[in-house]
């Protein structure tokens, strides 16, 4: 239960950069409401694998730091094609999240949570059998 918590408070910390940093770029640039969430997926995962890796999932490495940052990147893609699947649905068909795609990105988020949670748990920081 403990790391189920951890991870939300994580993901939450996820959530703040990937949404500030959609919407910083659409409004600020008028950037690509797509193109924008690949970076700002960049930097929420690295976030995220930051926190998890100092507080939820502490002390188990099975692997130096750019290899546990690329897996865990590569097992977020997981949770982010949820995401951005449905963050694409929402800015599409509704006015109010293009405007303000950090709303796409909140709607998004609850959907991509469960798999990252399972590919960090039993991928990325699975304790293995001695």
């Amino acid at each position: 239960m403990r790391q189920v918590v951890l991870f939300c408070v994580g993901g939450f910390i996820g959530f703040l950069v990937d949404a500030g940093l959609v919407q910083f770029l659409v409004s600020a640039f008028d950037a690509n409401r797509y193109a924008s969430r690949l970076l700002s997926f960049l930097a929420a995962a690295t976030a995220t694998w930051l926190f998890n890796r100092r507080f939820t999932f502490r002390g188990v490495r099975h692997y130096g730091r750019f290899g546990e940052w690329s897996r865990y990147v590569l097992a977020m893609c997981g949770g982010f094609a949820v995401n951005f699947s449905i963050y694409s649905w929402l800015v599409y068909h509704y006015a109010l999240v293009h405007r303000l795609p950090a709303l796409g990105v909140a709607i998004g988020s609850l959907g991509g949570f469960a798999v990252n949670f399972s590919a960090s748990r039993f991928w990325i920081y699975r304790h293995r059998a001695d």
